[in-house]
């Protein structure tokens, strides 16, 4: 008897999720559902769910594992429309920033017996210059050669910590086990950040004196640099994380901002030597990460991946089999 697997949200990560479950063979039912009914087709003919279902709540009815892939904008309102009709025992999974916000909205919303664990992942190196967006990026090995962050909140039971790090191995990524603060402060830098510096730079730079010729003549770093803007948030989900973890976001702003005040009295100082300096660290720094993040040398941890049936089994045990387990137990 198959368990099923609710995935919502079918962009990128969802989708991903999907292909990666069904490339390892997991005997699994896996159900998808998208507010867009194209995407949800879309990643059904792809191959990434098995199913999909219209409506939100029928598609979490029979699920033993729920999995949000969803923006942040969207997460507190599916928790309150699916909350009723989840399972006892269902295990609630989340991909969105603020991970405290989000925990605090589970903690809230979901009735006893309902658990959640936060997930942040990281994308395979070879895909982080990937121009395409949605399902038609997902990839079953997205997250391979990559982290994932593993926010558990208080009070989880040990069975359901062990099936969201299972998972998260089977998906090809190593856990990383962070508390929510920190969780909370490096997504702000590496995620938030990003996406905030690019829409400065389209204020600064779309409809003001001289756009007309220069949106003619802007090329491939005016889009490199301004891609994260629409990198997989809507904008107002890039606003809400914002907002979420202001107090990290605006100090890393105070960071940026500092540091481009320094940049601009270089240049107004004509200080070529401290010019060069300032660029030359900074195109080291960036080659320096992409070396290190293609490497993932932190992955040479081979003993703690599991194999691919310890999910499925693990699966097994926690729904289908537990209640039969205990009962020989009692009984000796």
């Amino acid at each position: 008897m198959s368990v099923q697997i609710t995935i919502v949200g079918l962009g990128q990560i969802g989708s991903s999720i999907g292909l990666a479950l069904k490339a390892h063979n997991v005997d699994v039912h896996c159900v998808g559902h998208d507010k867009s009914p194209e995407v949800a087709k879309e990643s059904q003919k792809a191959g990434a769910v098995d199913d999909v279902k219209y409506n939100l709540p029928a598609s979490i009815y029979e699920a033993k594992i729920v999995i949000l892939a969803l923006p942040l904008a969207a997460v507190r309102e599916t928790l309150e429309i699916i909350a009723p009709d989840l399972q006892e025992g269902t295990l609630v999974l989340d991909t969105a920033p603020a991970k405290a916000t989000v925990a605090a909205w589970a903690k809230e919303l979901l009735p006893p017996g309902r658990f959640y664990i936060g997930l942040i992942p990281a994308i395979n190196p070879e895909y982080l210059r990937g121009a395409e967006y949605g399902v038609k990026s997902a990839r079953a090995d997205l997250f391979q050669k990559g982290l994932m962050v593993v926010n558990t909140p208080s009070g989880i039971p040990g069975n359901m910590f062990d099936l969201a790090m299972d998972l998260v191995k089977l998906l090809g990524a190593l856990p990383l086990l962070m508390d929510t603060a920190e969780a909370d402060g490096v997504f702000s830098a590496t995620h938030v950040l990003p996406q905030l510096a690019a829409a400065a730079l389209l204020d600064t730079t779309v409809d003001r004196p001289g756009w007309l010729e220069a949106r003619k003549l802007a090329g491939r770093p005016y889009a490199t640099a301004t891609a994260g803007a629409g990198d997989h948030d809507d904008v107002l989900s890039l606003g809400e994380s914002a907002l979420e973890n202001r107090e990290n976001v605006v100090r890393l702003l105070n960071t940026y901002i500092a540091s481009l005040i320094d940049l601009r009295d270089e240049i107004e100082a004509s200080d070529r030597e401290a010019l060069r300096k300032r660029l030359e660290e900074a195109f080291k720094g960036r080659s320096r990460w992409l070396d290190e993040r293609s490497g993932a040398e932190w992955l040479q941890v081979e003993s703690q991946h599991t194999t691919v049936p310890t999910f499925g089994e693990r699966l097994q045990q926690t729904f289908l089999g537990g209640f039969a387990t205990d009962r020989q137990k009692r009984r000796k």
